[in-house]
């Protein structure tokens, strides 16, 4: 039976499946996670529409209290020792969909002291991307907290909405979930910010 093996050219595609996916990476709570738990789901898109199948996800966000588990948060004695803050997902789950478990995310302080709305940190690995494309995931349902948020309010009225995971009609017993596509290029593209 032959056996795939990367090749050099696959630098950014398929090549890091190899080494840094391998199983419960995308589960971010355990037993004791403090927290509504939430799904957040969705597709990579290319500037053709298409979904795709081997893009890689990471997200980064504080816990159900608004506390990142850093040691640049001064509050981090009193993180969440049940979660991990930190999460890595491919897009090759059903329907090339990535996915996450994890709680929503409490408010942060931001400049000047100024909370942040919840929102994850995202940063995208895909084959045809030289370097990571990062943006920042923001809950529809969370509209106050956006307007209010100091890194929101700066950015395009336009391009806002290409930054917002929307609920989806719960399935009994699960955790609520969020879709928040992602579009690398074209019509709807993703908000991308610098690194």
């Amino acid at each position: 039976m032959a056996t795939s093996l990367q090749t050099p050219s696959q630098t950014v595609g398929p090549f890091f499946h190899y080494g840094l996916v391998f199983g419960g990476e995308n589960l971010l709570v355990r037993d004791g996670t403090r927290g509504r738990r939430i799904i957040v789901t969705g597709r990579v898109f290319d500037g053709d529409s298409a979904a795709v199948p081997d893009a890689m996800l990471e997200i980064w966000q504080a816990d159900a209290a608004g506390i990142y588990d850093h040691p640049s948060d001064p509050r981090r004695g009193q993180a969440d020792r049940h979660f991990t803050g930190f999460g890595r997902s491919p897009t090759n789950f059903t329907g090339n969909c990535y996915r996450f478990e994890t709680v929503k995310p409490g408010a942060v302080p931001g400049p000047k002291g100024v909370p942040q709305a919840p929102h994850l940190a995202v940063r995208i690995f895909s084959r045809g991307l030289l370097t990571h494309l990062s943006t920042r995931c923001y809950f529809a349902d969370e509209t106050a907290a956006n307007n209010a948020d100091p890194v929101f309010a700066r950015l395009d009225p336009a391009r806002r909405a290409t930054l917002l995971a929307r609920p989806e009609d719960a399935i009994a017993g699960a955790p609520p979930c969020y879709r928040f596509d992602i579009h690398l290029q074209g019509p709807g593209e993703t908000l991308f910010f610098q690194p």
